[in-house]
Protein backbone atom coordinates (compact mmCIF):
# COMPACT_ATOMS: atom_id res chain seq x y z
CA UNK A 1 0.00 0.00 0.00
CA UNK A 2 1.36 3.44 -0.93
CA UNK A 3 4.55 1.89 -2.30
CA UNK A 4 7.14 3.90 -4.20
CA UNK A 5 10.02 1.50 -4.87
CA UNK A 6 10.77 1.07 -8.59
CA UNK A 7 10.05 -2.39 -10.01
CA UNK A 8 13.80 -3.08 -10.41
CA UNK A 9 14.66 -1.90 -6.87
CA UNK A 10 17.49 -3.79 -5.18
CA UNK A 11 16.84 -3.24 -1.50
CA UNK A 12 20.04 -2.54 0.45
CA UNK A 13 18.39 -3.39 3.76
CA UNK A 14 17.29 -6.81 2.48
CA UNK A 15 20.89 -7.47 1.45
CA UNK A 16 22.15 -6.45 4.90
CA UNK A 17 19.63 -8.74 6.63
CA UNK A 18 20.66 -11.62 4.35
CA UNK A 19 24.37 -11.10 5.09
CA UNK A 20 25.24 -9.88 1.59
CA UNK A 21 27.81 -7.11 1.27
CA UNK A 22 28.08 -4.98 -1.86
CA UNK A 23 30.58 -2.24 -2.73
CA UNK A 24 27.82 0.31 -3.19
CA UNK A 25 26.33 -0.37 0.27
CA UNK A 26 28.28 1.38 3.01
CA UNK A 27 26.76 -0.74 5.82
CA UNK A 28 28.75 -3.90 6.53
CA UNK A 29 28.06 -7.07 8.51
CA UNK A 30 30.31 -5.79 11.34
CA UNK A 31 27.77 -2.99 11.83
CA UNK A 32 25.08 -5.48 12.86
CA UNK A 33 24.42 -5.35 16.59
CA UNK A 34 21.46 -7.69 16.86
CA UNK A 35 19.75 -10.14 14.54
CA UNK A 36 17.16 -12.86 14.96
CA UNK A 37 14.74 -14.54 12.57
CA UNK A 38 12.57 -11.43 12.36
CA UNK A 39 14.57 -8.22 12.89
CA UNK A 40 18.05 -6.80 12.42
CA UNK A 41 19.62 -3.78 14.14
CA UNK A 42 22.79 -2.11 12.91
CA UNK A 43 24.87 1.04 13.33
CA UNK A 44 23.84 3.54 10.68
CA UNK A 45 26.50 4.42 8.12
CA UNK A 46 25.26 8.03 8.03
CA UNK A 47 25.63 10.09 11.20
CA UNK A 48 24.62 13.45 12.47
CA UNK A 49 27.62 15.34 13.84
CA UNK A 50 26.65 15.25 17.53
CA UNK A 51 24.82 11.92 17.60
CA UNK A 52 27.34 9.35 16.45
CA UNK A 53 26.55 5.67 16.48
CA UNK A 54 22.79 5.78 16.02
CA UNK A 55 21.03 2.52 15.27
CA UNK A 56 18.62 1.42 12.55
CA UNK A 57 16.16 -1.41 13.18
CA UNK A 58 14.60 -3.23 10.22
CA UNK A 59 12.35 -6.23 9.65
CA UNK A 60 14.30 -8.99 7.87
CA UNK A 61 11.37 -9.46 5.50
CA UNK A 62 11.00 -6.78 2.83
CA UNK A 63 8.25 -4.46 4.00
CA UNK A 64 8.35 -1.04 2.38
CA UNK A 65 6.65 1.15 4.95
CA UNK A 66 4.43 1.39 8.00
CA UNK A 67 1.28 0.91 5.91
CA UNK A 68 2.35 -2.66 5.09
CA UNK A 69 3.89 -3.48 8.48
CA UNK A 70 2.02 -6.33 10.23
CA UNK A 71 1.25 -5.64 13.89
CA UNK A 72 3.25 -8.68 15.06
CA UNK A 73 6.34 -7.29 13.30
CA UNK A 74 5.72 -3.84 14.75
CA UNK A 75 5.70 -5.36 18.24
CA UNK A 76 9.05 -7.06 17.62
CA UNK A 77 10.61 -3.88 16.21
CA UNK A 78 9.37 -1.72 19.07
CA UNK A 79 10.38 -4.25 21.73
CA UNK A 80 13.88 -4.10 20.25
CA UNK A 81 13.64 -0.29 20.11
CA UNK A 82 13.10 -0.23 23.87
CA UNK A 83 16.01 -2.60 24.47
CA UNK A 84 18.18 -0.51 22.14
CA UNK A 85 17.25 2.71 23.94
CA UNK A 86 18.36 1.19 27.24
CA UNK A 87 21.55 -0.11 25.60
CA UNK A 88 22.35 3.37 24.24
CA UNK A 89 21.86 4.89 27.69
CA UNK A 90 24.09 2.25 29.29
CA UNK A 91 26.88 2.15 26.71
CA UNK A 92 27.03 5.70 25.34
CA UNK A 93 26.08 7.45 28.59
CA UNK A 94 23.73 9.67 26.55
CA UNK A 95 21.29 12.08 28.19
CA UNK A 96 18.25 10.76 26.30
CA UNK A 97 17.09 8.82 23.26
CA UNK A 98 14.98 9.75 20.22
CA UNK A 99 13.36 7.48 17.66
CA UNK A 100 12.01 8.32 14.25
CA UNK A 101 10.62 6.58 11.21
CA UNK A 102 9.73 7.95 7.74
CA UNK A 103 7.23 6.88 5.07
CA UNK A 104 6.99 7.85 1.41
CA UNK A 105 8.97 10.55 -0.41
CA UNK A 106 7.13 13.46 1.23
CA UNK A 107 7.73 11.81 4.61
CA UNK A 108 11.49 11.78 3.85
CA UNK A 109 11.77 8.02 3.41
CA UNK A 110 15.01 7.40 1.49
CA UNK A 111 15.27 3.60 1.54
CA UNK A 112 12.21 1.65 0.37
CA UNK A 113 12.29 -0.74 3.33
CA UNK A 114 10.66 0.00 6.68
CA UNK A 115 13.30 1.20 9.15
CA UNK A 116 13.33 2.85 12.54
CA UNK A 117 16.15 5.15 13.68
CA UNK A 118 17.15 5.16 17.36
CA UNK A 119 19.39 8.11 18.30
CA UNK A 120 21.51 8.77 21.36
CA UNK A 121 20.69 12.32 22.50
CA UNK A 122 22.81 14.80 24.40
CA UNK A 123 21.98 18.17 25.93
CA UNK A 124 22.01 20.85 23.22
CA UNK A 125 23.03 18.35 20.51
CA UNK A 126 20.99 20.09 17.76
CA UNK A 127 20.19 16.73 16.15
CA UNK A 128 17.69 18.10 13.68
CA UNK A 129 19.83 21.13 12.79
CA UNK A 130 23.25 19.52 12.32
CA UNK A 131 24.77 18.10 9.14
CA UNK A 132 24.71 14.43 8.17
CA UNK A 133 27.95 12.74 7.23
CA UNK A 134 28.82 9.37 5.75
CA UNK A 135 31.14 7.24 7.85
CA UNK A 136 33.51 4.38 7.19
CA UNK A 137 33.33 0.92 8.76
CA UNK A 138 36.30 1.61 11.03
CA UNK A 139 34.55 4.63 12.59
CA UNK A 140 31.45 2.57 13.32
CA UNK A 141 33.22 -0.47 14.74
CA UNK A 142 33.75 0.86 18.28
CA UNK A 143 30.03 1.67 18.57
CA UNK A 144 29.00 -1.72 17.21
CA UNK A 145 31.34 -3.53 19.60
CA UNK A 146 30.00 -1.62 22.62
CA UNK A 147 26.41 -2.47 21.77
CA UNK A 148 27.14 -6.09 20.81
CA UNK A 149 28.96 -6.55 24.13
CA UNK A 150 26.00 -5.06 25.97
CA UNK A 151 23.56 -7.49 24.35
CA UNK A 152 25.87 -10.45 24.99
CA UNK A 153 26.05 -9.50 28.70
CA UNK A 154 22.26 -9.13 28.86
CA UNK A 155 21.81 -12.54 27.24
CA UNK A 156 24.19 -14.14 29.76
CA UNK A 157 22.34 -12.42 32.61
CA UNK A 158 18.96 -13.65 31.30
CA UNK A 159 20.31 -17.18 30.95
CA UNK A 160 21.71 -17.12 34.51
CA UNK A 161 18.46 -15.69 35.89
CA UNK A 162 16.40 -18.39 34.18
CA UNK A 163 18.58 -21.10 35.72
CA UNK A 164 17.95 -19.80 39.25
Amino acid sequence: MYNHAPSDYVCPFCLIAKGIEKEYINTKQNDIIFQDDYVTAFISSCWWKNNKGHVIIIPNEHIENIYDLPSEMSYRIHDLEKDMAIALKETYQCDGVSSRQHNEPCGNQDVWHYHLHVFPRYKNDDLYKSERENTNPEERLEYAIKLKDYFIKMKHKQDADSQN
